[in-house]
C-alpha cells in the first residue's frame, strides 16, 4: 500500500475551497519562497520543531533518553544537534510540556482514508469535501494519485493546491480526478519570481495555460506580499496572464501573515529570516477592485 509523508491534517477548513473541509498537509515543495507560511511544508523528512519557551527549566527527561545524546538544554534553550538525530522519536514521546515536536509522519492511505471518513457527514451537508496543500502535494505523485483514487469512490470532493511547479505530465496524470485546483501565482515577472522564490515561473505559467485549455475548475490564488507583488503594475500583469487563458474566472487574494516567521526559528531553519509585510486592508479591497473590474470574480481567502 502507498505511503505517504504528512505534517498536519487540518478540520473544519472553510478557506481551502467550497464547504467544510479536511486539508492535508504534505511534504516536500520545490519552491523556496521568502514568506513561505508552512516552512515545515518544505522538506520530505520529518523534523524536529522546538518551542523553548515551554520547556521546564528543572525537567532534562528528553537529554536523559536521547540513546544518541543529540539533545542538549540549558536554563534559557533547548536544542537539537541535527547531525546526530534519528527522528526516534523519544524525546517528543517523554515531553509532557510540548517543547519538542516531530513534524511529519509517514502515514498509509487506509490511514489517511479512515480519518477522512470520520468527517463525511460535514462535507455531505455543506458541500465540502477534502484539499491537498503542503508542501506542493503533487511532489509525492504516486501516494497522492493512491488517495484521489480512493477518495473518488466515496464520491466526495476534491480540491488540490499547488504551485504548478512540476512536469505536466505528472500534473495532467491527476487533473481527471480532481475537482477544483488551487492555482498559486506568486509573481509575474520572472527574474524577481526566481528572487524570492528560488525558481522560475515559466513552467508554473505554461502549466496554468495547458491545465486550463482542458477547461478544469480553477481559482488562481495570489498571496499579496507588500512591496513585492501588491504594487499596480504587478496587480496589472497578473489580471492579464489571466484573462488570457480566459476560462479562469476566479481570483482569490490572500494577506501574508508573518506566523511562518516563528515556524523557521523553532525549526532553527535561517535561510529566510526577513520578515515582510501585509498589504493594508484599504490596499487589498483596492487590488480586489482593480481584478473586479477586470470580469474576475474575487474574494480573500481560499
Amino acid at each position: 500500500m502507498a505511503k505517504g509523508i504528512i505534517f498536519d491534517i487540518k478540520r473544519y477548513a472553510i478557506h481551502d475551497g467550497p464547504g467544510i473541509r479536511t486539508t492535508i498537509f504534505l511534504k516536500g515543495c520545490s519552491l523556496r519562497c521568502q514568506w513561505c507560511q508552512n516552512p515545515e511544508g518544505q522538506e520530505t523528512y520529518p523534523e524536529i520543531m522546538l518551542r523553548p519557551s515551554r520547556c521546564a527549566t528543572e525537567c532534562n527527561e528528553c537529554v536523559s533518553v536521547c540513546p544518541q545524546d543529540a539533545v542538549s538544554k540549558d536554563a534559557n534553550s533547548i536544542e537539537i544537534d541535527k547531525a546526530k538525530c534519528d527522528l526516534c522519536r523519544k524525546c517528543e514521546d517523554v515531553c509532557v510540556y510540548e517543547a519538542l515536536e516531530v513534524v511529519g509522519r509517514e502515514i498509509t492511505v487506509r490511514e489517511v482514508m479512515d480519518e477522512i471518513e470520520k468527517d463525511k457527514v460535514f462535507f455531505d451537508e455543506s458541500g465540502g469535501g477534502i484539499t491537498f496543500s503542503g508542501g506542493e502535494p503533487l511532489m509525492q505523485l504516486d501516494f497522492l494519485e493512491a488517495l484521489l483514487k480512493e477518495i473518488k469512490k466515496k464520491d466526495i470532493h476534491i480540491t488540490l493546491d499547488t504551485s504548478g511547479y512540476i512536469a505536466f505530465d505528472d500534473l495532467d496524470r491527476i487533473s481527471d480526478k480532481v475537482d477544483l485546483f488551487l492555482y498559486d501565482l506568486k509573481i509575474m515577472d520572472d527574474e524577481k519570481h526566481e528572487k524570492f522564490t528560488g525558481v522560475s515561473n515559466r513552467l508554473i505559467l505554461d502549466n496554468l495555460r495547458k491545465l486550463a485549455g482542458k477547461e478544469k475548475s480553477i481559482a488562481v490564488r495570489i498571496p499579496l506580499v507588500s512591496g513585492i507583488n501588491d504594487d499596480d503594475q504587478s496587480v496589472q500583469m497578473f489580471a492579464e496572464y489571466i484573462m488570457s487563458l480566459e476560462k479562469i474566472k476566479q481570483i482569490n487574494v490572500l494577506a501574508y501573515h508573518k506566523g511562518g516567521c516563528e515556524k523557521y526559528k523553532r525549526l532553527r531553519k535561517e535561510k529566510f529570516p526577513k520578515t515582510f509585510q501585509s498589504p493594508s486592508n484599504a490596499r487589498i479591497e483596492e487590488i480586489k477592485k482593480i481584478f473586479a473590474d477586470y470580469g474576475f470574480s474575487v474574494k480573500t481567502g481560499g
